[in-house]
């Protein structure tokens, strides 16, 4: 994950010299959970990605969760090297554009989902207190467009990564991935030293701001409104509704808490003890893979019609499955 000093995949050129140690029983124990939380991501991810994506008619609400979870498919498939980086001791093997490309990759997902996950609470609040806007503005062209901005501007707040990111070589020939904020190449220089600081600062408060803090009072304020618009309407308390909205802001707050404290630890990493930055470093990993591969089961619950369709679709393909079986095998078929 993004770390100051991890160890990141080293070059071909440079990694000869290593030698992994023995694989400890918690790292091996970490990478089988990293793998069977893979599997059921790209199972989930893919299952509901090809129904709404294929088996839905195409609502400005299906777009939202469609990139959603296409955010969450993303993020799914980086996971081996993950699991790959700790079977290795904390060694990636992949080399400095896989340092830069896999962060820069990781941050896009973050910020998108993030972004998505706030503008659903928006639309959700509109449509409970704006009824009249909402039904005369809320199109499809104008949903795919603010689809396209969050894409762009999630970009845009990850590219630091491609500059900043870079590996080295570090004990034992091991090869770490880290944030050089130093932009003058110079880490004995005090002058260097403290614009190094105030970058990454910068860095990790827009990252915090835009990433959590805003949208998560932003997601709170929008389902508060809507949860009292709903109870005066005698709605919020019987029905699958406020369950939804209050299982998405937890799962928002709990999976994404522990990634901006581990990294508002690193600005003070000479105060904070090594263990409890290693244990946050576990805890925000497993809710980020957690996150990604299993908070799509809450998105059953977004509407009756998703089930319905996915058992539909399952259904269509068993029996065309039979239907193809018991005609190519028929008397008198070809082959």
């Amino acid at each position: 994950m993004d770390q100051d000093i991890t160890t990141f995949p080293p070059t071909p050129e440079v990694n000869s010299s290593y030698t992994p140690t023995a694989v400890k029983a918690t790292h091996l124990a970490s990478a089988i959970l990293l793998f069977a939380t893979f599997l059921v991501g790209l199972l989930g991810n893919g299952l509901y990605l090809w129904v709404l994506g294929l088996k839905m008619r195409r609502t400005v609400t299906t777009l939202w969760f469609l990139h959603v979870v296409s955010c969450y498919f993303f993020f799914t498939l980086m996971i081996p090297f993950f699991a790959v980086y700790v079977l290795l001791g904390f060694h990636w093997a992949f080399g400095t554009a896989m340092c830069k490309l896999l962060n820069t990759c990781i941050s896009m997902g973050m910020f998108s989902s993030v972004f998505l996950l706030t503008l659903i609470s928006l639309d959700r609040y509109i449509l409970t207190h704006h009824p009249v806007w909402f039904r005369r503005h809320r199109t499809i062209p104008w949903a795919r467009k603010l689809v396209v901005g969050v894409w762009l501007v999630s970009f845009a707040l990850s590219a630091p990564y491609l500059a900043f990111r870079e590996t080295r070589v570090v004990d034992g020939g091991r090869i770490v991935c880290i944030n050089n904020y130093d932009v003058f190449s110079d880490w004995t220089m005090a002058e260097t030293q403290g614009l190094e600081r105030r970058v990454h600062l910068a860095i990790f408060m827009v990252r915090f701001l835009l990433g959590f803090l805003l949208p998560f009072c932003t997601i709170v304020a929008c389902y508060s409104r809507v949860g009292l618009k709903m109870k005066e309407k005698k709605l919020a308390w019987t029905g699958k509704p406020f369950k939804v909205m209050l299982a998405m802001v937890v799962s928002f707050f709990l999976s994404w808490l522990p990634y901006h404290l581990y990294h508002g630890m690193k600005l003070y990493r000479k105060e904070v003890p090594e263990s409890v930055s290693a244990a946050l470093l576990i805890i925000y990993t497993f809710t980020s893979c957690f996150n990604a591969c299993f908070t799509p089961i809450l998105y059953i619950f977004v509407g009756e019609k998703f089930w319905q369709v996915f058992r539909m679709s399952l259904l269509t393909l068993v029996k065309a499955a039979f239907v193809d079986d018991l005609s190519g095998s028929a008397p008198g078929s070809s082959g």
